[in-house]
């Protein structure tokens, strides 16, 4: 049974990371585990894999990609102010929930 969870950030997002090996690395999120609470940032926490050569087309070889992090580690970068910030929900007139950055009140699309 899969439990859903409401993250903070969303699939194509701009995050700043504020904890573990890669402190301080901007990025775009994009993948988002919800049950587990992780996310996956372009060029962080990246790791090495050993893969085997599958066919004649595929190459083996070591790969580098990233690896899952803690939703946690990371704050959402307001698109508007270009820093990062803390977000509210804010319910609009036509009944849509939106996030609101705290520091300049800009609303932050929850397109992904």
């Amino acid at each position: 049974m899969e439990v859903k969870v409401a993250m903070k950030v969303k699939k194509n997002d701009r995050v700043k990371v504020i904890a573990g090996n890669s402190k301080g690395i901007e990025g775009r999120v994009l993948k988002v585990f919800p049950a587990s609470r992780r996310i996956v940032v372009e060029k962080v926490n990246m790791i090495m894999r050993h893969t085997k050569q599958t066919s004649q087309d595929e190459q083996g070889g070591i790969i580098e990609k990233e690896a899952p992090i803690y939703a946690s580690n990371v704050v959402l970068v307001c698109p508007k102010c270009e820093k990062p910030a803390k977000t509210s929900k804010v319910k609009l007139s036509d009944g849509r929930n939106v996030r609101k950055c705290k520091k300049c009140g800009e609303t932050i699309s929850d397109e992904a």
